[in-house]
């Protein structure tokens, strides 16, 4: 009887250390996808000849009335692509992390009226935090301005994240990374290289995990 019962509890044991290795490796596995989709959407260039009705540049950090130099490359970027005339409008997205100070969205557009875009050019949306919200509330805008597609201006490792979640917000976008980045040295890049696949990790874990919690509750 000991004897059967040790055979067991080995055995449980067995199949239990079994299932925990396959879900690590099957997390390695999904996590190195990741990483692979981040570094071959950052390294994409937008077609030569592709034109779409407006560039939505991505919120980042507003120092007072200033762009961070992360947001000012977006930005920047932006207005070449609409001096170059492949995008007809700005649109600036971003809220303001403490009451009192600028949006991103309203410091991205005093930055680009400096430079010369017409205000008739540039829409903005000043109330998201985060990419998601972004790219949520920058829909009803689209609607009422008749945009129908649009280039999505972020980090070049940031693309694949905004790709994947504007894909699910039934947006017709195309990314375009900035031809420069504050995070072009070495160690830097491996260093957000990382953090955005493990963002874009959580982000497809959240996606399943809601799925599978809808398909529990309909069975």
């Amino acid at each position: 009887m000991k004897i059967s019962l040790l055979r067991s509890r080995n055995g449980l044991r067995y199949y239990l250390l079994r299932g925990i290795m396959l879900s690590l490796m099957l997390v390695l596995v999904l996590f190195g996808m990741c990483i692979a989709e981040v570094y071959r959407s950052g390294n994409r260039v937008l077609p030569a000849q592709y034109h779409a009705d407006a560039a939505v540049v991505l919120g980042a950090a507003a120092w007072d009335k200033r762009p961070s130099p992360v947001f000012q490359e977006r930005i920047n970027h932006a207005i070449a692509l609409y001096q170059a005339g492949r995008v007809d409008k700005l649109v600036f997205t971003g809220g303001t992390p403490k009451k009192g100070f600028m949006t991103e969205a309203e410091v991205g557009r005093r930055y680009a009226l400096k430079q010369g875009v017409p205000a008739r050019d540039i829409l903005f949306e000043n109330t998201s935090r985060d990419t998601y919200q972004n790219l949520l509330n920058i829909k009803p805008l689209l609607r009422e301005h008749d945009i129908a597609d649009i280039v999505i201006v972020t980090d070049p490792y940031h693309t694949a994240r905004a790709a994947v979640m504007a894909r699910d917000l039934g947006l017709q976008a195309e990314t375009s990374g900035t031809p420069t980045s504050r995070y072009s040295e070495s160690r830097k890049k491996m260093h957000f290289l990382l953090q955005e696949s493990y963002s874009l990790f959580g982000y497809y874990a959240g996606k399943w995990g809601n799925r599978v919690l809808q398909w529990l509750n309909f069975g």
